[in-house]
């Protein structure tokens, strides 16, 4: 099959260079290689944000990353996006109409309302991966929430218009419901962890003799990482390293922070709290296998990544009973799921696993085959490449043999935007 993947702000090569290793950048990029080791042929369309860029990039075997000219070949907020995106929408028409793709897939609500522009005069199948919503953004932010006024607007109308949503939870899928999609239009297909880094198996960093408890991802006001800080007050032994956010050298200028150490000051837990900042994508892996539980209470998740890769790497997870968490951790098998922003019954399931080391290592073991099972890039792939079949069997188009997965290299084909 010939598939294009549209993901306007998130390149694939920024998470392979380590320039960006965001989670959408990331997932465009090992899913699109997964795919390509299927033997498919994928071609990633990203807005242009350096006029030095090459057209085309051969990314690995199969897979091509195209830079689309929309507004300036520049860095521009995400925010500031949706603007572009008629022209966007326009150059992705252009190509597909001189190199038709089998499927079209949309990550993020704006590469849904430009693939949808270029794709339906063209009468190409739509498959729309939101990665985040924008009510429940809403929902849980309020006034904080800096989206687009239209984007609410603009993601109900690329559910609506698209062939099938690929929902990365059930939640997901239950929040779509609500506003009509029928729930045979909606997939839920999770994102994938690399298994081969994240394993029980490998070096970790070093730590002293105190219990380690890890909060790993973005840092934003709802992660929930103060609700984890607070925690430290009632667990006196253990110590909490928050790996994630600005380049280190930037910590004592980023706001949130600066608010998270007035509240470790406040509740006396300053000296048992490590901020790192952003760790480089390869040191993830051993600084997951350092930790003796991984804690990620967010207020609301989409998926939750950073827990997943903790449980490949055999560590156990208290995690908030919200999105994703609900499809990844078993309660009690693979870990321990709270409510959020209740820092006493965290403390209560933190304290719980910390004095069992039984449990801990049952729970880290069922959670690192859970992950090989489920949440490998190759098994994602294989349910999303179901979900192209299906999408693709629909329009009563015969769905092309798949090249050899060791064919002609991508770099081969032409089709500059």
């Amino acid at each position: 099959m010939r598939i294009a993947m549209v993901s306007e702000h998130a390149s694939p090569l920024a998470a392979i260079t380590g320039e960006d290793a965001g989670g959408q950048n990331v997932h465009v990029a090992e899913l699109a290689s997964a795919l390509a080791a299927l033997g498919h042929e994928v071609d990633v369309y990203t807005r242009r944000t350096d006029p030095d860029l090459p057209n085309a990039v051969s990314m690995c075997r199969g897979v091509r990353v195209i830079h689309v000219p929309a507004g300036p070949a520049a860095p521009i907020p995400k925010d500031d996006l949706p603007r572009h995106m008629p022209e966007f929408g326009r150059r992705l028409r252009a190509a597909w109409a001189s190199e038709r793709p089998d499927v079209v897939h949309a990550h993020f609500w704006m590469s849904g309302m430009a693939s949808l522009d270029a794709a339906v005069p063209l009468a190409l199948p739509v498959l729309q991966t939101f990665h985040a919503l924008g009510t429940v953004k809403q929902r849980f932010q309020g006034v904080a929430d800096t989206s687009p006024a239209e984007r609410v607007r603009v993601e109900r109308a690329v559910a609506a218009g698209c062939a099938r949503v690929v929902a990365t939870s059930t939640e997901e899928r239950r929040e779509l419901s609500s506003w009509g999609i029928p729930f045979d239009r909606v997939d839920v297909v999770p994102c994938g962890v690399d298994t081969r880094r994240f394993r029980p198996d490998g070096p970790s960093l070093p730590k002293d003799d105190r219990p380690r408890l890890l909060s790993l991802g973005r840092i934003v006001r709802r992660k929930g990482v103060d609700t984890v800080i607070r925690t430290l007050a009632k667990l006196p032994d253990a110590e909490l390293v928050v790996a994630g956010g600005p380049d280190p050298r930037e910590l004592d200028s980023d706001p949130e922070i600066i608010r998270l150490r007035v509240v470790a000051d406040r509740y006396g837990v300053a000296d048992r709290v490590r901020f790192l900042g952003c760790v480089a994508r390869p040191d993830v892996p051993d600084l997951v296998r350092s930790a003796d539980v991984a804690v990620n209470v967010p207020w609301y998740e989409p998926f939750g990544m950073s827990t997943v890769e903790s449980m490949a790497c055999g560590v156990p997870v208290v995690a908030s009973r919200v999105g994703g968490h609900v499809d990844t951790v078993l309660h009690r098998t693979t870990g321990l799921l709270v409510p959020p922003r209740a820092p006493d019954r965290l403390a209560r399931s933190v304290g719980e696993l910390l004095a069992d080391g039984s449990a801990r290592r049952a729970f880290g073991a069922a959670a690192a085959a859970r992950v090989r099972e489920r949440y490998s890039w190759a098994e994602v792939a294989r349910r999303t490449e179901q979900c192209y079949r299906s999408v693709v069997a629909e329009t009563r188009r015969p769905v092309p043999r798949a090249r050899a997965a060791h064919g002609e290299p991508v770099g081969t084909r032409g089709g500059e935007v």
